[in-house]
């Protein structure tokens, strides 16, 4: 890949028919494959393998030793901390071949992965949820949920900001003024910060 407007480390490999985004970097031994498609201004640390078939939207990024296979989308502006992990099967078997079972996950706008978590394939994250390091996701997450544990709860709430929400989430958040209110089961923000 030749774009001056990526920046590609020297030990990485970027397949021809790759899509990377103006101002993505990629660090150290990494590799991206044919057919993955990286937005603008990704940041993918040392040791990130991109499968085929993978989307990832705009500012997004991806800490050292993750890999991101095939059905996994990832929208703008998420986080995936360090060694986190992402499957593709729930009943893998080396002797068995079960590439057209490949289940599809979203991650949502805005959430964020904790290091070591995993989530398990055929979920959606929603809009800016956060889970724990160390959490197993085996369910779908609410927006702006927090989860943590094994298999991951939902905790409590998040702000868009990154800061935990108090009083069950509902309310204005201490640190950029932001204001949500229940809507279902769920959160929903009702204003940005002041």
């Amino acid at each position: 890949m030749s774009n001056p407007s990526v920046f590609v480390h020297e030990s990485s490999y970027v397949d021809d028919g790759a899509i990377v985004g103006v101002g993505t970097k990629i660090w150290h031994f990494c590799h991206v494959m044919t057919g993955a498609v990286i937005g603008e201004r990704c940041n993918l640390g040392q040791n990130v393998v991109v499968m085929g078939g993978v989307r990832i939207g705009n500012n997004v990024k991806i800490q050292n030793n993750v890999s991101v296979y095939e059905g996994v989308e990832l929208e703008d502006d998420v986080f995936c901390g360090p060694s986190m992990v992402f499957t593709n099967v729930v009943n893998p078997r080396s002797h068995v071949s079960r590439k057209d079972e490949y289940r599809k996950t979203l991650v949502r706008r805005g959430s964020s992965i904790g290091a070591n978590a995993t989530i398990v394939c055929g979920v959606t994250l929603g809009e800016y949820s956060f889970v724990g390091a160390g959490a197993v996701v085996t369910k779908d997450v609410l927006p702006y949920a927090l989860v943590a544990g094994v298999p991951a709860r939902r905790v409590g709430w998040m702000c868009q900001c990154g800061v935990r929400l108090a009083d069950g989430g509902v309310g204005s958040c201490a640190a950029c003024g932001s204001t949500y209110e229940r809507r279902g089961d769920g959160l929903h923000r009702a204003s940005g910060p002041r």
